[in-house]
């Protein structure tokens, strides 16, 4: 794998929960990746991804619910845990498939590499290093500015000023990681095939007939976005740290990544009901999810939303073949 292909996967793994979309229980949700799209319905999913000769090449599958698998996950709070864990893998298995077509691309007319894949263990050392990447970025360095905040300044010494402190650091450094991204021409791809994908998806949610057209006049932000998800994660997240009773720096640390998966639970029943309810005050929490969107989705071509349209057309016929005109279950 050429240098460049490793820093593009590492940089696309730390954006899987923004870009990915969708819930085991709606109807159809989906991912970008690079230069293409993921689709998935209730039990179906299929990538489609543009090469550089303009064709449209796909991997696709049926797709199990795990909470079917296992009857836990149907549990609130639990249920969201299964629900991001699975959408983590395959997304990893949507993104692997699209960096395999950019290394063919790469190879071009080379017999020696036109077969090079990522590796297996390429993937264990990217997944590895965005775990201890996101550790650091959102978990130690906010604690660390926040006390280093709380020893200079008298009025923010207290434990709960530390960790409010804390929790205003992280939004800070999320939303300023999501605008230098934005900025790479790479990047600035993705995020296109992400509005493509949140227009897709609105095109098929309203009733009418898939088409570039009619996607194209729908908007690109989407209330069951990773992006808003994350928001509210960081929100939530926030609220909770306030009131930890701890004081040590490293205890600090230790608590809040030990707390994460019981955040993802409880952020994931808030979008759910806030995805419903958006008049509510629990619909409020999505807002800034949406207004981040105008960074983390951009207006697509034509070209990008047919690959999307083209993905969601596969998944659904898959989804079709497996027992009628649509598997909701």
């Amino acid at each position: 794998m050429t240098f460049r292909a490793f820093v593009r996967l590492f940089t696309h793994i730390q954006l899987l929960p923004v870009v990915e979309n969708g819930e085991e229980t709606t109807l159809v949700g989906g991912q970008a990746v690079m230069e293409g799209v993921m689709m998935r319905s209730p039990h179906s999913y299929c990538v489609a991804v543009r090469k550089q000769s303009g064709e449209i090449i796909t991997q696709e599958s049926t797709l199990p619910r795990l909470s079917d698998q296992y009857p836990i996950f149907k549990l609130p709070v639990i249920r969201g845990l299964g629900t991001l864990g699975g959408a983590m893998w395959l997304g990893m298995k949507a993104l692997k498939f699209s960096t395999d077509a950019m290394l063919q691309d790469i190879a071009g007319d080379k017999p020696a590499e036109a077969k090079k894949e990522v590796g297996p263990m390429a993937m264990i050392l990217q997944i590895a290093m965005s775990l201890i990447f996101m550790i650091g970025l959102y978990k130690l360095l906010p604690l660390l500015i926040a006390t280093q905040i709380g020893h200079h300044v008298q009025a923010l010494h207290g434990r709960f000023a530390i960790n409010m402190v804390d929790g205003v650091v992280r939004i800070c450094i999320f939303l300023a990681f999501m605008y230098v991204l934005s900025r790479l021409p790479d990047m600035h791809r993705m995020f296109q095939y992400h509005g493509a994908e949140h227009k897709t998806v609105f095109n098929f949610e309203s009733g009418k007939p898939v088409s570039v057209p009619a996607a194209q006049s729908f908007v690109t932000w989407h209330p069951r976005c990773g992006t808003s998800f994350l928001m509210v994660v960081l929100i939530v997240s926030m609220i909770c740290y306030a009131f930890l009773p701890i004081d040590n720096f490293w205890y600090k640390l230790i608590a809040r990544i030990a707390m994460l998966p019981l955040i993802i639970g409880v952020s994931y029943e808030v979008i759910r009901y806030a995805a419903k309810k958006q008049s509510s005050l629990m619909g409020l929490l999505t807002k800034p999810g949406l207004w981040l969107q105008r960074i983390t989705t951009q207006a697509p071509s034509d070209s990008q939303v047919e690959v999307a349209i083209f993905a969601l057309n596969h998944a659904m016929d898959l989804e079709k073949a497996q027992g009628g005109p649509l598997v909701i279950a």
